[in-house]
């Protein structure tokens, strides 16, 4: 399928741009009016784009039925002012809750259930149940158009982190399984970063891999390694010496899958390779070179 966006709906296009790029982050943004007049909401449309200065950024869209704005942006406008208070699984339903479009004047803290503690730098205040937030001051607004659906990206410098001690490891970083964070697929759909759907992949920062192009061709075209599975291996920055590769060799598993064959031994450096054993993978793929 290809979609020319200026031949197809609005409706449409937003909803295939929210079912492709996703998952999103969740900026559940607190704002106040110059009457003083409270206003929560989750937005989609955020991430982080600066660490110095710290920078967040997120979009009030016009509403795409009729190309009103969100009294979140009014709010911003008049009090340009902003706590982002963040959304995990254990407040998913009242956040939803607080997106209804009540109208103007009423306090989705009220609504949603949720506590309003007081900030300290700034007028809105902030979720209690929140695992973090961030006190923000509005440095911007850009309107990207005067239509249903135009975006506003509200461009927020951050002045103070509020962070739940029950989130942080033993080394006080925010540990993820703790965070239990969730965020916006497309449609009514979320998703969880909790369980096996968290992992890790070693950022390859301070060092060059060898790269997939440098992968043995019988080895880079094998029909059980993935394309993952490369990935790992063109990440290394050397291959294992021969004689780790003879020594290992003399390990149980090497040796039923060396009488399998090349395809016995491609699944066995696939299972380590799920592992994280990224040298014992290569030390198995060699040997399968041999085969």
């Amino acid at each position: 399928m290809t979609i020319n966006p200026k031949e197809v709906a609005v409706p449409v296009l937003q909803s295939y741009l929210q079912g492709i790029i996703a998952p999103r982050p969740i900026a559940f943004a607190s704002t106040v009016d110059k009457e003083g007049n409270v206003n929560l909401t989750p937005f989609s449309f955020f991430n982080l784009f600066s660490s110095n200065p710290p920078i967040v950024v997120f979009s009030p869209s016009r509403r795409v039925r009729d190309g009103s704005v969100k009294h979140s942006l009014e709010n911003v406008i008049e009090v340009p002012e902003v706590v982002i208070n963040v959304v995990n699984y254990a407040i998913v339903q009242q956040a939803s809750l607080a997106s209804t479009e009540y109208p103007k004047g009423v306090d989705e803290f009220v609504k949603s259930g949720l506590t309003s503690l007081k900030s300290v730098l700034i007028k809105p205040p902030r979720v209690g149940e929140s695992p973090a937030s961030m006190e923000c001051s509005v440095k911007q607004v850009i309107p990207l158009g005067d239509k249903g659906g135009a975006g506003n990206l509200v461009i927020c410098e951050v002045l103070l982190i509020h962070i739940s001690e029950d989130i942080l490891n033993d080394n006080q970083k925010v540990d993820p399984f703790k965070l239990d964070a969730v965020a916006r697929m497309g449609e009514d759909w979320y998703c969880r970063a909790h369980g096996d759907a968290i992992f890790k992949v070693p950022k390859p920062l301070m060092k060059f891999g060898i790269g997939v192009d440098q992968i043995p061709e019988r080895i880079r075209n094998s029909n059980v390694l993935t394309g993952n599975d490369l990935g790992m291996l063109g990440n290394i920055e050397r291959l294992p010496d021969n004689t780790s590769v003879d020594e290992f060799k003399k390990n149980d598993l090497v040796k039923v899958a060396f009488r399998g064959g090349t395809t016995a031994l491609h699944k066995l450096a696939h299972e380590l390779l799920k592992n994280g054993e990224v040298e014992n993978a290569w030390k198995v793929l060699l040997i399968s070179l041999r085969s």
